[in-house]
């Protein structure tokens, strides 16, 4: 139920921007022409920024794109007093050049052909990889079951609102669940709270056969969601997870 270590970090490229989206008030969809490798599902790249100075600052952003995409996405969310995000978000234009390296990690990702049933669970912009991992099932028509648990803030915080109803839509086995902490639009039919016992025990899996469960969020968020299921009776090796970003549950 511990993060595992990431894996060792490839050279700098160039990568220019192809297309830029506002997903959420202070969230954007960054689209790259990337000389990358082929990632999986769960993987991430680092971004470098080299200021005229010759200052570097450098942070780790999940891949939102599913493996084998024309271009890579990077969803990135606005952090108030963070270094890089906010020129990320709110500088960024098409045409833009960033320094990538990549894709990293080996243990928090996920191969379409695995039959168990999967479970994730993310808080705010603890969803990106998991949409990789939705994307990629999605396209290669895997129909191992899958359901997602997510909670946002609010209704416009909701990260690929309309994509994840289309998907759920779709009638392939996957089921998508939302709760919003804060607010709610009037005739809300989600979850209205924080991830709790009940929330969990409605959307998990049975325990047999055994999941296999991804939790990605904020380390306050991980810690609650993780623990809540080994309460339930998972077994902590079922659960794979990262912490990153600032909102969620």
């Amino acid at each position: 139920m511990t993060d595992a270590p990431r894996g060792e970090p490839s050279r700098w490229l160039t990568a220019v921007i192809d297309r830029v989206v506002h997903q959420a008030p202070r969230v954007v969809s960054v689209f790259f022409t990337a000389p990358l490798p082929v990632h999986e599902a769960g993987q991430h790249v680092d971004v470098r920024l080299t200021a005229p100075d010759g200052y570097e600052a450098q942070r780790s952003y999940s891949i939102a794109s599913r493996p084998g995409a024309e271009h890579l996405e990077l969803t990135i969310e606005r952090l108030e007093d963070g270094e890089v995000s906010p020129y990320l978000v709110g500088e960024l234009k098409v045409g833009d050049k960033l320094e990538l390296r990549g894709p990293i990690g080996g243990y928090f990702v996920w191969k379409a052909g695995d039959a168990r049933p999967l479970l994730l669970i993310a808080g705010g912009s603890g969803i990106v990889p998991l949409m990789a991992m939705i994307r990629h099932r999605a396209l290669v028509g895997d129909k191992a079951p899958a359901r997602l648990l997510y909670s946002s803030r609010a209704f416009e915080d909701i990260i690929y609102r309309a994509e994840l109803d289309r998907l759920a839509g779709a009638g392939d086995g996957l089921m998508v669940a939302h709760t919003l902490t804060r607010e709610r639009p009037a005739g809300w039919k989600g979850y209205g709270r924080r991830i709790d016992r009940d929330m969990v025990r409605d959307v998990a899996w049975p325990k047999d056969p055994a999941p296999l469960v991804f939790v990605c969020g904020p380390t306050s968020f991980v810690e609650t969601a993780s623990g809540l299921l080994v309460d339930s009776g998972y077994d902590p090796s079922w659960i794979k997870t990262e912490r990153f970003g600032a909102t969620g549950g």
